[in-house]
């Protein structure tokens, strides 16, 4: 994959964070590196202060470093900052680090030498994946501290993680045939200056949300079916009027996924309903509210993703090295909150529609879905699963953007917490993701009380996916193994690819 500087597309990034891509840079991008390189080196050789180059850092920006130092200034800077705590990241999340800090340096405003951008490359085309530790950022002058330990690993100190195991930076990297890097003026700054890691997770949670979003239209549809809803709420029409794009592109799913269903034909005369319960009928209201936060998140992040953001930044054409902010990742965290919201909510309401299945005053299916409720309890207990969890979205879904800690001695007074803020949406995925596996099962077994109507055809396709390895629950049965394959088949992609085998269908990231 051909690395254009400034230039990532949403593909791209999906296609890094799934697997090891080797990533090359056009030999168009290396002479504007090696100019704005030659501006700090000639910072290096003068007597001004530079920030960065020839001064401390922060709060000590204002101590001077001598000419003899400069080296030991970036090596102490890494090492120094190295304190992070917790479970390593990711490699889908630490790839993606590396792509997008090599992206960021290589449109020559960073200053740095082309070998640092050639070590990032190598490092990530070789598999390797440096050990960063998940907490310890607060999303402002760079995410400082998981930066500082990728960056440990590329001059040969700290660790690498092979095969899920941690082994010497040095040792891999000798391994590799990569030769550990040794840091000039201010490429230390420039390595740990930056948004990457809040990118990076943030992104890890849109590309792995998306299966379960889709999942969440199929299953609603299924939900909608099994409850001899309606699926006049769909109309386009009534979509058109209010305007918002997501809510019409929703409706769209669901009219294609409920077509030609023979449950629906049943009851289009002689049913007394006048009205669905909101968690079948305003679903394209819900949940395109949540796919158009999830898109403005896709387009701020796919923004970040090839943005320069550490400091200070270098002008070649003027030969100005100016500090400024960039650094600070309040676009990424407010991002990763809108995602939050929309996480919860689709968990949310699919958390609504199995408790709308379960009560037989309301769906008109057996008690709790069981044919003898009392001896059996059917899915009343799993549903309680499901409010839990999305109980637990709720806490989770309150803003880490608006929660400031001033640090380095009120130098560095707000603080953006976007890492945090992306760091969580993976136990918010989780849940709405096994609340949807729930909701699959609940759906699933509401249908089997309806039979021999069939539903749709793609839908018939969602029952059919669950049914080779859950059969359907004649008496109460061990139900925990049942919920892990169903939320298996929200998150695999299995039954998103029902929803993309469906013609003339927008792309879920259209706006992207």
């Amino acid at each position: 994959m051909m690395l254009q500087p400034g230039h990532f597309t949403l593909e791209q990034l999906q296609a890094i964070h799934a697997s090891v891509q080797q990533l090359t840079l056009p030999e168009s991008s290396r002479a504007v590196i090696r100019a704005s390189q030659q501006v700090v080196q000639a910072a290096a050789d003068g007597d001004a202060p530079v920030y960065g180059v020839n001064t401390g850092f922060g709060k000590l920006a204002n101590q001077r470093i001598s000419k003899a130092q400069l080296q030991t200034l970036q090596l102490n800077l890494i090492r120094s900052h190295s304190v992070g705590v917790g479970v390593p990241l990711s490699p889908e999340v630490v790839r993606l680090m590396l792509a997008l800090k090599a992206a960021s340096l290589a449109r020559g405003h960073s200053g740095v030498r082309e070998v640092v951008i050639d070590t990032l490359l190598a490092v990530h085309n070789a598999g390797l994946v440096p050990y960063v530790p998940s907490q310890g950022s607060v999303g402002a002058s760079g995410d400082l501290a998981p930066l500082a330990h990728m960056t440990l690993a590329l001059i040969g100190e700290g660790d690498m993680l092979q095969n899920g195991q941690r082994v010497p930076a040095a040792l891999a990297l000798q391994q590799a045939g990569i030769a550990p890097l040794t840091l000039g003026p201010k490429e230390g700054l420039a390595l740990i200056n930056g948004t990457q890691t809040s990118t990076a997770l943030a992104l890890h949670a849109l590309i792995s949300f998306e299966p379960v979003l889709e999942a969440a239209l199929v299953i609603g549809a299924l939900t909608v079916d099994a409850a001899r809803g309606s699926d006049g709420p769909f109309d386009p029409r009534i979509h058109q009027l209010r305007g918002q794009p997501g809510q019409i592109d929703v409706a769209q799913y669901y009219r294609s996924l409920l077509k030609g269903s023979a449950i629906r034909s049943s009851h289009v005369d002689g049913d007394d309903r006048v009205q669905d319960p909101y968690s079948l009928r305003c679903q394209p209201q819900v949940v395109g509210a949540c796919l158009d936060q999830l898109r403005h998140g896709a387009l701020v992040l796919l923004r970040e993703a090839n943005a320069v953001t550490d400091n200070p930044l270098v002008f070649v054409e003027d030969g100005a090295m100016i500090s400024g902010g960039n650094f600070h990742a309040e676009p990424v965290a407010l991002a990763a909150d809108g995602m939050a919201l929309a996480i919860a909510e689709v968990g949310a309401i699919a958390e609504r529609r199995i408790a709308m299945l379960i009560d037989s005053g309301v769906s008109r299916l057996p008690p709790f879905l069981t044919a003898d409720a009392g001896l059996n309890s059917g899915f009343m207990i799993a549903h309680v699963t499901a409010a839990s969890l999305a109980s637990e979205n709720k806490s989770l879904a309150h803003p880490a953007s608006v929660d400031s800690l001033p640090t380095s001695a009120n130098q560095e007074d707000h603080v953006s917490m976007a890492t945090f803020a992306a760091r969580r949406l993976q136990a918010m995925i989780s849940n709405t993701a096994n609340i949807l596996g729930i909701e699959f099962l609940a759906a699933a077994q509401g249908l089997e009380f309806l039979r021999p109507l069939q539903s749709s055809s793609a839908l018939e396709q969602a029952h059919a996916l669950l049914r080779t390895t859950v059969a359907a629950m004649a008496q109460d049965r061990y139900l925990a193994p049942d919920i892990e394959h169903a939320t298996t088949l929200v998150r695999n992609g299995a039954l998103a690819n029902i929803l993309h085998s469906l013609p003339d269908l927008p792309k879920l990231w259209i706006a992207a």
